[in-house]
């Protein structure tokens, strides 16, 4: 089954990490064992590009990450915001280096989507991973114009924030609201016609900028609170809001989004993914149809299978289990279909700006 995966950190594993994606899992964790590696997320991890070619992996939304911290030593994060925006720009040179090596295909067209998938079923083996550029927290826009550069580059999705408050706004673990300079920037966002991230705005963040934009909307890796209690997750109110903005919503596999109460490095994971259909279900429920809800793995966003469903322990495992699980939960083939890539098709060939407005 195809996948359309809608949130993958490529560029944090390979710039960030220091990680040959190229490689195999087996042989990117071996290295890593060999060095002795401690740090959470090392000799574990759960995808490259020979593993995500094997998963069945055609498309994916694949970010720009630099994330502002005020404290120096923070294990992620860059203290200004000039560090910030050099660092998204690192994160582009590896993606054209990876075009320019065969491994990868930007797509910044509706027409190069259609193009790509049709290459990918002809020859799947062979075909570079597509990807549409995504920015995961604003913190390396410098001002609200800045976004026509990296629109210039590619960047197709934005999201606002990333965890705690930036200069746009509220994240996750926080309650702060939109920052002043987040009203340009949506009004440049829905002009340039980026579709705008929902995951990780801080609930109020969230209603004010559904009140104050007008462009489209979707929420690349998001689950559920009633799957696990915390700001994190959306409500099924705030589904609902982006079901009737016709947005689509994807499903993470980090399992402190899959398990109540998970502690990072404490509570061992138990959840597997039959947690994430349970998921699928409530989107289905609350929009009445599969139509809304996709994948958005988050597979490898800072951390490995230490932090993955207890079934997962790389990529693949999620070829292996997913659609069987939803067929065995009475789907059928066209709505795992739908699921695994249809969604996330469909609604980025509506996004995606024509060719001749490129």
């Amino acid at each position: 089954m195809l996948i359309f995966d809608a949130h993958l950190d490529l560029a944090l594993n390979a710039v960030d990490w220091n990680r040959d994606l190229r490689q195999s899992v087996d042989d990117i964790r071996a290295q890593e064992r060999a060095l002795e590696m401690t740090q959470k997320g090392r000799c574990n991890g759960t995808l490259s590009f020979p593993e995500l070619r094997q998963a069945g992996v055609a498309i994916c939304l694949t970010t720009l990450l630099a994330r502002q911290e005020k404290e120096i030593n923070h294990e992620m994060g860059w203290i200004t915001p000039e560090a910030c925006y050099a660092m998204a720009h690192a994160h582009l040179a590896y993606y054209r280096a990876m075009e320019r090596a065969g491994w990868m295909r930007m797509l910044k067209s509706r027409e190069q989507l259609t193009a790509h998938l049709e290459a990918y079923r002809g020859a799947p083996d062979t075909t570079p991973l597509g990807f549409v550029l995504t920015m995961e927290g604003a913190d390396p826009v410098l001002t609200p114009d800045t976004i026509d550069e990296f629109y210039d580059h590619g960047l197709r999705a934005i999201g606002l924030t990333h965890y705690g408050g930036n200069r746009y706004g509220g994240g996750t673990r926080s309650e702060v609201g939109l920052a002043l300079d987040a009203i340009p920037l949506l009004q440049n966002i829905e002009r340039l016609g980026i579709t705008v991230d929902l995951t990780h705005l801080s609930d109020v963040a969230f209603w004010q900028l559904l009140e104050r934009f007008g462009g489209r909307v979707h929420a690349s890796h998001q689950n559920s609170k009633q799957i696990s209690d915390w700001q994190r997750q959306f409500s099924d109110e705030q589904y609902r809001a982006v079901i009737e903005r016709d947005g689509v919503i994807g499903m993470a596999f980090d399992v402190i989004m899959m398990q109540h109460g998970y502690v990072r490095g404490v509570t061992p994971p138990m959840s597997t993914i039959e947690r994430a259909v349970d998921n699928i279900d409530i989107v289905c429920q609350l929009a009445g149809d599969a139509r809304h809800v996709g994948i958005g793995t988050d597979l490898d966003g800072g951390y490995g299978n230490e932090q993955t469903p207890a079934d997962l322990d790389r990529y693949t495992d999620l070829q292996r289990i997913l659609p069987p699980l939803l067929e065995k939960r009475g789907y059928s083939p066209d709505d795992i279909g739908l699921i695994m890539h249809g969604n996330w098709m469909r609604f980025f060939s509506e996004v995606l700006p024509s060719e001749s407005d490129v």
